[in-house]
């Protein structure tokens, strides 16, 4: 601890033996009086508590000075008197409108802001309207209109994950193949679409499958029925089987002829 800022004024020497000392600080004018070497703790505990108790604290704020006399700060509202009319913002949070192109010293001189050259700043102007392609032929004139829908019917691709008829010979005669059975049982890797479809163009080894997926080629459907397999189609919301009429139709087709032939044989 070292005494810069005090000045010595009366006591012993500052050799470092224990005497009474006393200290005038130059700046305040406080007299601290002390017992002990300059390197002793009590020195440093006196020195350092009187120097706290010198110190000016600084209370105010950066607006404190707006609210000091207004009775809108008090904080005292006699119940009632809040309405529209008594409310006002805190001080420091609204801003005078800025004041542009009036002078090179105002700091928002000459360009304003808006730059040297262009259309943005040239007077009046408040930019470009959208669809505006510099006098040019804009897109929305190019292309195809239709009736109730401008922007013609919109984009409706759908992707699908990949599943190809190698990966179904890999399993057992029989099985109900799908895309987790199949990532379980690790024919094929972690498919980043949500959507799956069956692809064909090679040749199928296992007998009597039923795939189900979310769609099939031509090929595909061809290649499993050929094999005594079934086609199963999926929701692509719900995940769940999509039953098809023509299954029904086709039931009642062959138990009307069944009813025909039974009744001829009775006959």
């Amino acid at each position: 601890m070292s005494m810069m800022g005090f000045l010595p004024v009366a006591g012993g020497s500052l050799s470092g033996k224990i005497s009474r000392r006393t200290a005038v600080c130059p700046k305040t004018g406080s007299v601290s009086s002390f017992t002990g070497g300059l390197g002793g703790s009590p020195l440093v505990a006196q020195v350092r508590s009187q120097t706290v108790q010198n110190r000016a604290v600084v209370t105010a704020k950066i607006y404190d000075w707006k609210k000091r006399g207004n009775e809108k700060y008090s904080g005292e509202m006699e119940p009632g008197t809040m309405a529209m009319h008594t409310l006002f913002p805190a001080p420091g949070s609204t801003h005078r409108k800025k004041r542009v192109g009036r002078g090179v010293a105002a700091g928002q001189g000459r360009s304003a802001g808006l730059g040297m050259r262009g259309q943005k700043s040239r007077s009046g102007a408040k930019g470009v309207r959208i669809g505006f392609e510099g006098g040019q032929t804009p897109l929305y004139r190019k292309v195809s209109k239709w009736v109730g829908r401008p922007m013609g019917p919109g984009h409706q691709k759908v992707e699908y994950g990949i599943i190809k008829l190698e990966y179904l010979s890999k399993c057992p005669d029989g099985a109900e193949v799908s895309y987790e059975y199949l990532l379980g049982e690790g024919h094929i890797t972690k498919i980043k679409r949500k959507l799956v479809k069956v692809v064909g163009g090679t040749e199928l080894t296992a007998k009597n499958l039923t795939v189900r997926a979310h769609a099939f080629t031509t090929s595909a459907v061809e290649a499993i029925e050929a094999s005594g397999g079934k086609c199963i189609l999926l929701n692509p919301t719900t995940g769940e089987d999509i039953i098809l009429d023509d299954d029904s139709t086709s039931t009642g087709d062959e138990s009307e002829t069944m009813s025909e032939e039974s009744s001829g044989a009775s006959e």
